[in-house]
């Protein structure tokens, strides 16, 4: 296997698919480990997102909600988030997260979109009647 194969394996993309459902779901967590020791208002984050992002606060508080949900930040009662993954499964698919964005977004972008077309085309299909 390729290192380029490796990199997306079956597991971490099972991991892209339930726990990072969009390029900016990524690129928040991604903000958040780079300095895992600090506590974010979720403004702060979205602001280290840099000039280019368009991430509304409203839509960036729902990705750290699923963050959350998933085992890898912790919010406090103020609402500031930290990068706290769970076990360290989650803390190696990030650490690939990070390896793959840098090393190969358009890749990481496409691969991320799929997964999530694939999720809908398959909740579609659920609903779709056959003609016999």
């Amino acid at each position: 296997m390729a290192l380029e194969e490796a990199d997306f394996s079956d597991e971490f993309c099972q991991f892209l698919q339930s726990a990072v459902p969009a390029v900016e779901t990524a690129e928040l967590l991604l903000v958040l480990r780079r300095e895992s020791a600090r506590a974010w208002t979720i403004a702060e984050a979205v602001a280290a997102l840099g000039a280019g992002a368009s991430l509304p606060e409203d839509a960036a508080a729902r990705y750290v909600d699923e963050l959350q949900a998933r085992g890898l930040v912790a919010i406090d009662a103020a609402r500031r988030v930290q990068y706290r993954p769970a076990s360290d499964t989650l803390a190696a698919h990030v650490a690939t997260l990070e390896k793959v964005y840098r090393e190969r977004p358009v890749t990481l972008i496409r691969v991320i979109y799929g997964l999530r077309d694939s999720k809908i085309r398959s909740f579609a299909d659920a609903f779709r009647l056959r003609r016999r």
